[in-house]
């Protein structure tokens, strides 16, 4: 079975930043996610980000300060984060102990997973950006990916790989590109969600994007 069919759903409702704080708490706590506070977009202009770099991008949706290393799953420490900055996105620090991701552009990505919906491949949680879509996948290592990329007659030049030292923005964090939502949404209660095994994916991935016809932009 998948984790939730069709429509996109937040992890929680209510208050957006109160929203947001129960989010990075569950991430951090009930599933030991390591999380930090990402940038907020620029005062005066939500596309912009607030960091130092005028064309960053991912306005909103990266780590700046603190950075990627201070990631942690320590309660305290991520409920001070969001109490001094609540309207900041939630980042996971992929890899370690947390998911990695593949992340494919939105359109061939909705190709991708309707094609996998029907042969029945079962996929865990998906987030979904306006831009991109990324399938969270098992923890994997730049060896193992390298084999795998290595052993494909085909890859698409749009994936991307978010493994040990990379991040994603997770729900129901605002960006500068726009919302971060789950195409598919973990299983309420979930102890931690389950998720595939990176070669599943990829092989899966691109076999639907090859048979669909689909073509994958580099974005």
């Amino acid at each position: 079975m998948r984790e939730i069919l069709g429509r996109r759903r937040r992890l929680l409702r209510g208050d957006g930043k109160s929203e947001l704080i129960s989010a990075a708490l569950t991430f951090a706590t009930e599933w030991r996610w390591p999380v930090l506070p990402g940038v907020t977009t620029h005062p005066q202009g939500h596309s912009r980000c607030g960091c130092p770099d005028p064309d960053c991008t991912v306005p909103g949706a990266h780590p700046f300060d603190p950075g990627l290393l201070a990631a942690t799953t320590d309660e305290r420490m991520v409920r001070w984060w969001w109490a001094n900055r609540p309207a900041a996105p939630i980042i996971l620090a992929t890899g370690g102990t947390a998911p990695c991701a593949v992340s494919l552009p939105a359109l061939p990505a909705a190709h991708a997973l309707t094609a996998l919906d029907r042969k029945g491949m079962r996929l865990g949680p998906v987030v979904a950006s306006p831009a991109r879509w990324s399938i969270l996948v098992k923890p994997y290592s730049m060896e193992q990916l390298g084999e795998l990329l290595y052993a494909k007659d085909f890859v698409p030049g749009s994936l991307r790989f978010h493994g040990e030292g990379g991040y994603i923005a997770l729900p129901p964090s605002e960006t500068g590109q726009g919302p971060i939502t789950w195409q598919r949404a973990p299983l309420p209660g979930s102890a931690s969600p389950w998720v595939p095994d990176v070669e599943a994916v990829v092989d899966a991935v691109v076999e639907a994007l090859t048979r669909t016809g689909v073509s994958a932009p580099e974005l």
